[in-house]
């Protein structure tokens, strides 16, 4: 096999001696990277549940946007259907239903005045949607109401004024699990009014929609966005009244979870002057929860969504005005605050999200590396100088003993001589970078300088010979 040229070999083992030295530092800044990164896991998982409401709620029809917006990262999410906020947060509580974060109604759990303020384990992304209170009542069964109750305001106008008139009716609260079954209850306890009491059913959205409109039931109460299919249906059909909240501000006052709200005259179809009066509302706030060990890039990808799909102008909002951290009822988590008050991560505007999620994860590790590497890497231009010249300053040993033998008039010269020229040869195949060329040469020459010396010792051939026969005479 053909030799390899020089000006090949020689950078090669350049390399070689420089990886050889450097190695074990590149291993070991790998090594911690590598720790690091196990331990931080700065990559996201890409699937996430999210829980939402009923197949005609704005909850399920946000939730299929979210799943679009989190699929162009190559996150599947997927979307648990529930009956509203109240069960949405049970799943939450419960650690094996492996729900990953959830819409939560304001106001929608149990407790009396707000949802528990003890929340362990659970945290807010922020409030995304106002969600009105709809109590939504047919004008006939409002002007019995008038007749049975002699209220010739009711009889001749159809309208309900109070909170206890509409409880007099045939009243459709909303399924078991709904945050809006949760609401009703502190509406009616704020008014004195007894639930026991009342004719009430727990159908589900679309089922009550139906009684309503075949006179099953007289009124029903939703608490959705006002993106809700069945609302601006409601909000549009003959002989249906939407109850006004007059004393709005006072519910607001009451229940901090709430807020005053106003469906302005002809908002719903300009047109036909759809309502042909102001209306006012209560409404609490939907927000968007997840669990207190989800995922931080999830999180941060949620929460840029949710500037997305819920930062345009509404009947009830400002462009922007949502998302938002006013109200929480759960601590914010760490990723939304971030984004809450400094927008977007800066590398995201310049890279993709996984390679911006990656560093700015890891950006103190990375730093914590550095600091470590920096002084270690110093090592290598003594290390790397010290093995390029021990392959030469080792043979000097050899070239010592050599010389020293010369000193010996008993030693065997020729021996000497051989000796000498395998290492002649042997150093004649060392390869050095051009910096060291220098040190080879000087070993060389010394090599040639105890060769001289060599000879100079070495008697002349037939001399031992003549010197014998001259003695033998």
């Amino acid at each position: 096999m053909r030799p390899m040229p020089r000006f090949i070999r020689h950078p090669i083992l350049s390399v070689r001696d420089l990886l050889s030295t450097a190695g074990p530092i590149v291993v070991l800044g790998i090594a911690l990277l590598v720790l690091a990164y196990k331990w931080l896991d700065p990559t996201p998982p890409r699937h996430v549940v999210l829980a939402t409401g009923g197949p005609q709620g704005a909850y399920s029809e946000f939730g299929k946007r979210y799943a679009e917006e989190l699929a162009r990262y190559g996150v599947t999410v997927e979307l648990r259907g529930t009956r509203g906020g109240a069960e949405n947060l049970r799943l939450l509580r419960d650690r094996n239903e492996k729900v990953d974060l959830a819409f939560i109604q304001g106001g929608g759990g149990d407790a009396l005045y707000a949802i528990d303020e003890d929340e362990a384990g659970l945290v807010s992304l922020g409030a995304l949607f106002y969600e009105p209170v709809w109590i939504f009542y047919r004008e006939d069964a409002a002007r019995r109401l008038g007749r049975e109750t002699r209220d010739a305001d009711v009889t001749k106008t159809g309208n309900l004024s109070r909170l206890s008139q509409v409880a007099a009716l045939r009243v459709n609260a909303g399924s078991p699990g709904s945050g809006a079954v949760n609401l009703w209850s502190k509406l009616l306890h704020a008014n004195r009014i007894e639930a026991e009491t009342l004719k009430t059913t727990n159908l589900s959205a679309t089922p009550a929609v139906v009684a309503l409109l075949a006179g099953e039931i007289d009124a029903l109460v939703f608490v959705s966005a006002a993106e809700s299919a069945l609302v601006r249906m409601l909000l549009q059909t003959p002989g249906i009244r939407l109850f006004d909240f007059a004393q709005a501000e006072a519910y607001a006052r009451r229940f901090t979870f709430l807020t005053a709200l106003t469906v302005p005259r002809g908002v719903v179809d300009l047109a036909k002057d759809v309502p042909p009066d102001d209306v006012h509302l209560v409404a609490p706030t939907a927000s968007l929860w997840a669990r207190d060990g989800t995922h931080p890039a999830i999180i941060q990808l949620f929460v840029q969504a949710a500037q997305r799909i819920h930062g345009g102008p509404g009947w009830f909002n400002r462009a922007n005005q949502f998302p938002s951290v006013q109200g929480a009822e759960a601590p914010l988590a760490k990723e939304a605050e971030r984004f809450h008050r400094n927008g977007p991560p800066f590398l995201q505007r310049y890279l993709p999200f996984w390679l911006a999620n990656v560093i700015d994860r890891m950006w103190v590790v990375l730093l914590s590396l550095v600091a470590i590497l920096i002084p270690l890497s110093r090592v290598v231009p003594p290390l790397y100088e010290f093995r390029v010249r021990s392959r030469i300053f080792r043979w000097y040993a050899q070239l010592r003993e050599i010389e020293a033998s010369l000193e010996d008039k008993d030693a065997d010269r020729a021996r000497l001589h051989e000796e000498l020229e395998a290492l002649d040869a042997r150093v004649g195949r060392i390869t050095v970078p051009l910096s060291h060329a220098d040190e080879l040469y000087a070993l060389r020459t010394h090599i040639e300088l105890i060769r001289t010396r060599l000879a100079k010792a070495t008697p002349p051939a037939g001399t031992a010979v003549a010197g014998a026969t001259a003695s033998g005479e």
